[in-house]
């Protein structure tokens, strides 16, 4: 077990799909307001509790698809909260390279540290905990915007994004090791 080598196959994949979708529509999600994007990722992690509690899926998107979904909601969140205001909405594939490359480092140096301290506990949980985990940092970033970013003992969005995006790569890690597929036919 590399967590390492683990996170940067599921990286990978997210990473590519992004980009792909960079090329189809641009960087129209540019225009969406950070609440917005948190919404997003509101929805597919509600998506996901749901068939995990009704064992039923009748869209044809997959549980993986969703995870998948969340990570790079995740990383159009903290580009977002990166960007000057006013910034340019159109942005070039090389950049958006870039800022997603920088978004990952940034949370993968936050798992690395977390993973070494807690002692890879993620490991020991149950996947629907890591959803539940995903939702709870997704209600927290949504009373922090609705005191317009203010905390009092808090951490801010940016390392509740970051959790979320780490809490779904260990999701993809489990799923891909408990049904026996290598990790990168996500």
């Amino acid at each position: 077990m590399n967590t390492s080598a683990d996170y940067d196959l599921i990286i990978k994949q997210c990473k590519d799909l992004f980009l792909k979708k960079a090329v189809d529509y641009g960087t129209a999600w540019r225009i969406m307001r950070l609440p917005s994007v948190t919404d997003q990722i509101f929805i597919k992690a509600q998506r996901i509790r749901t068939i995990e509690e009704n064992k039923v899926s009748k869209v044809a998107d997959d549980v993986p698809s969703e995870y998948i979904g969340i990570i790079n909601y995740c990383v159009i969140a903290i580009i977002q909260l990166e960007l000057p205001s006013g910034s340019d909405e159109n942005l070039s594939i090389e950049t958006v390279e870039n800022l997603y490359d920088h978004c990952i480092k940034e949370a993968k140096d936050l798992m690395s540290s977390k993973n070494h301290d807690y002692g890879e506990a993620w490991r020991d949980l149950r996947i629907g905990s890591l959803t539940d985990l995903i939702l709870m940092k997704i209600f927290r970033v949504k009373q922090i915007e609705n005191n317009y970013g203010k905390t009092l003992a808090s951490e801010g969005v940016k390392a509740n994004y970051q959790d979320m995006l780490n809490y779904a790569v260990f999701a993809l890690i489990k799923l891909t090791l408990s049904n026996g597929l290598p990790t990168k036919k996500i």
